[in-house]
């Protein structure tokens, strides 16, 4: 089943801060990240396989060779199921269960 994925109005600023961190010092790998962790969000339509995120109601998946994760939802949109990008979030970020790191 291919669901479609959206990205939440969070979410987008929040992966385009952190390349736009990372391409400040090396540009070619900012371009990487931004195409592993697009790579991931893409395959979350197909497998939304995720372990249950620390904010209820979300899942997270780690971000295969990188030290990012991916929180997203699963929600209904007429009728139909869609993954919605909530956060994308650097594993050195510590956050309590039930809140995002600012």
């Amino acid at each position: 089943m291919n669901r479609p994925v959206r990205w939440s109005n969070d979410a987008l600023p929040n992966l385009a801060e952190q390349v736009a961190y990372i391409a400040t010092d090396n540009p070619s790998a900012a371009r990487r990240v931004a195409d592993a962790i697009d790579k991931t969000v893409l395959a979350l339509g197909d497998m939304p396989i995720g372990r249950p995120g620390r904010v209820t109601g979300t899942y997270e998946i780690s971000v295969t060779g990188l030290s990012y994760i991916i929180a997203y939802a699963i929600t209904q949109t007429s009728g139909a199921e869609e993954i919605a990008i909530v956060r994308v979030i650097h594993t050195s970020r510590d956050w309590s269960a039930e809140e995002w790191p600012e």
